[in-house]
């Protein structure tokens, strides 16, 4: 039997290292010159596919097999796998959450409790401790994420700004969370301790987070806030208490026992819908529009509904109609879409590393388990990098 290859033995040249990435770079720019904010809804998808074509003639054309391009790519996308379900829970838990009340309920005493003047600052700072205590970026993204969208929304503030909070908290927590999965998993894959891991983490995601906390502060917008007539009109439509947060609790709850994240999230979901059902059935029978069903089947037929289309708000306020009205699996499938296009490009270009080009080969054969070092060493790149540049022929 022949040897395998040793790693990187096959090298791979500047220029075909530069083509798939700069065919990237000008497709993706040309999608969003020609089609705007659509270009997520399809054109960025067929330039990604693309620039997997391409990417996959020039491995060909550096002696890389079919077979191994196929495997790649099978592996890629059987990752994606786990993320593809949790954005399908995502999408029932939102549905369910805005039929039952419980997104209200957040954005009701959000308004209460938060001000334009620190509301970023503040997003950062819950998303960051629930994140610790749960060990889920995608959970905190997914539940409280959503509220403080909506309450960002009736602020009139900027979604992308408090998007962007969410995010910087809720994975700062995961990382320095033991109850993280990706944390443990980096910890087994290395063989080191475990706090000792978030321990090194916080050397770099502390101070990564003070420069956020402190952007987002600056960024807040300052200003008086009158929420009372918002807060009227969510009285006169929604008979809002603490109740309404008891999905939110079972999911939280589930997240610090350590149910995985598609279970915690579809269980959230489902104790949204039946938390409908009890408490406000009107919305139930609303949404399903089936007079002719038994009451029992109008129920089923309506949390089925929002979980897999998501809820339709009919209550006249046109803010909170457009607020409510989201979610469902359905409503996760361009996300999805992006997220299969995405995968055969990304194990093409990381699995198969066409970015050893960019890198000297004599310190990544000395270095086969870590060749981002020589990214940094002060010999590698930095000279080999910019020398190659300069002799390039085209």
């Amino acid at each position: 039997m022949a040897n395998a290859p040793a790693p990187y033995s096959r090298k791979m040249s500047l220029i075909g290292a530069i083509i798939p990435v700069a065919s990237l770079i000008v497709l993706l720019a040309l999608s969003y010159y020609l089609f705007g904010d659509e270009a997520s809804s399809g054109p960025n998808q067929i330039a990604l596919l693309f620039c997997a074509l391409i990417a996959t003639f020039v491995a060909l054309f550096h002696g890389f097999s079919f077979d191994e391009l196929k495997d790649a790519v099978v592996e890629s996308v059987s990752t994606g796998l786990h993320a593809i379900f949790i954005l399908f829970a995502v999408g029932s838990l939102i549905g369910t959450w805005a039929m039952s009340g419980t997104i209200m309920a957040m954005v009701y005493y959000g308004l209460q409790l938060l001000s334009p003047n620190y509301f970023y600052f503040t997003t950062v700072i819950i998303c960051a401790l629930v994140s610790v205590s749960i060990g889920s970026s995608w959970t905190v993204a997914g539940t409280i994420g959503i509220g403080l969208m909506g309450i960002s929304t009736k602020m009139g503030l900027d979604p992308a700004i408090t998007a962007g909070a969410i995010l910087s908290g809720a994975y700062f927590g995961d990382k320095s969370s033991p109850l993280s999965d990706a944390t443990n998993l980096a910890t087994a894959a290395a063989g080191s301790n475990l706090y000792i891991h978030i321990k090194e983490n916080l050397w770099t995601s502390v101070p990564a987070l003070t420069i956020a906390l402190a952007l987002f502060w600056w960024l807040g917008e300052p200003g008086d806030f009158v929420a009372q007539g918002t807060l009227s009109s969510i009285e006169q439509h929604y008979d809002i208490t603490l109740l309404n947060f008891l999905p939110l609790v079972l999911v939280l709850g589930l997240a610090m026992i350590r149910y995985p994240p598609f279970t915690t999230i579809f269980i959230g979901a489902l104790a949204g819908g039946l938390f409908a059902v009890i408490m406000d059935p009107d919305k139930v029978v609303s949404l399903a529009s089936s007079v002719d069903l038994p009451y029992w089947l109008v129920m089923i037929k309506g949390v089925w509904i929002a979980m897999s289309n998501g809820y339709v708000s009919v209550t006249g306020d046109p803010s909170i109609d457009a607020l409510l009205s989201r979610g469902g699996m359905g409503n996760m499938l361009t996300t999805i879409w992006l997220i299969m296009t995405l995968s055969p490009l990304v194990a093409l270009l990381r699995k198969l590393v066409f970015w050893t080009g960019l890198l000297a080969q004599s310190c990544m054969q000395q270095k086969p388990p870590e060749p981002w070092f020589c990214l940094w060493s002060q010999q590698p790149l930095q000279p080999t990098f910019w020398r190659r540049i300069s002799t390039l022929r085209l």
